[in-house]
């Protein structure tokens, strides 16, 4: 969702999405007898195009993305519940069962969870190395040398504690390993490519970025594509979770995955977000969600305390681009 907020833009399909690419997948593997890899290629394939072509209608027409993808999400649930025939479809029986369920029930082994944190935070010094030797060649300043010594210090301090408590449970799930690993691609676009620079120049100022030779369309374009492709992640990954391919998978998802954004600093006019940000805000939607869940709140309050929470972080977004 940052991707395609930091230029302007909004998708409120994801959720439906979600449910529709994994209902694929399902209904590939576990009815059609596909192999696992080869369904969540299709839906790979599936979410690129169909996001992809969806961008190309907002930029192309000038409709707004708010329409096209409320259309998308209208469509997308309807489609989903074509596939499964409004039957749930279990994922945890079968050949191919096992296979696709390790995407939320694979744990690392222990040893394999510090190597994991190893390489982690030798990324995280090439990668703070190479911004400063970058700056430097540009001729922008740096910050001080034991400043940034001190913050990856503390990261990498808080990356092996983070492994530590996982190990004494299971050990380190798949699943944390994913999402590390797409948080530091999107990371890597919004942060040190001309594509994620071009992303925050059209949400700050489209008509400038126009005049700066900055394909808007192109780009826009491709930030709807690389959505889609973790739409269909997700679809796989919140099936596998839930056990099955059921009508409710995905619902909402998408007012959850904004209210993330906004509540870390994201502008919905765009020009403004970081990958940690967003991680932050949906450390606290989860984090909210799971402790209402615990405390047996009522389905009614759930809806009511996650429409509380987007106004605030709607709000919070309002107030954050008056004061700048």
């Amino acid at each position: 969702m940052l991707l395609v907020l930091l230029p302007g833009m909004i998708d409120l399909s994801v959720g439906s999405g979600v449910g529709l690419i994994g209902g694929i997948a399902s209904v590939l593997v576990f009815k059609h007898h596909f192999p696992a890899p080869l369904a969540m290629a299709v839906g790979f394939a599936f979410g690129i195009i169909v996001w992809s072509l969806m961008g190309k209608l907002i930029v192309g027409l000038r409709i707004p993305a708010f329409i096209i993808t409320l259309g998308g999400l209208l469509v997308f649930k309807g489609t989903f519940w074509l596939v499964i025939q409004n039957q749930t479809v279990p994922v945890t029986t079968g050949t191919n069962a096992n296979l696709y369920s390790l995407l939320t029930t694979y744990y690392f082994p222990r040893w394999s969870g510090f190597l994991l944190a190893g390489f982690v935070g030798a990324a995280l010094v090439f990668s703070k190395i190479y911004s400063r030797r970058a700056l430097r060649k540009e001729g922008f300043e740096v910050e001080d040398a034991e400043l940034t010594f001190l913050k990856l210090f503390i990261s990498i301090q808080a990356i092996f504690l983070v492994v530590i408590v996982m190990n004494q449970f299971r050990g380190v799930p798949l699943a944390v390993v994913i999402l590390c690993a797409l948080a530091f691609l999107v990371y890597v676009i919004t942060q040190h490519t001309p594509f994620g620079r071009y992303l925050y120049a059209i949400g700050d100022n489209e008509e400038a970025s126009t005049f700066s030779g900055i394909s808007v369309q192109k780009v826009i374009v491709g930030a709807y594509g690389i959505l889609g492709a973790i739409v269909a992640l997700t679809g796989f990954m919140q099936t596998a979770y839930s056990g099955a391919s059921t009508t409710t998978v995905g619902d909402l998802m998408e007012l959850d995955a904004i209210a993330a954004c906004v509540i870390g600093g994201t502008s919905l006019k765009g020009g403004r977000g970081t990958v940690l940000g967003v991680l932050f805000g949906a450390l606290i939607m989860t984090s909210l969600l799971n402790g209402m869940t615990l405390l047996a709140v009522s389905p009614e309050m759930k809806f009511i305390a996650r429409g509380v929470v987007l106004i605030l972080a709607v709000w919070m977004d309002v107030a954050l681009s008056r004061k700048s």
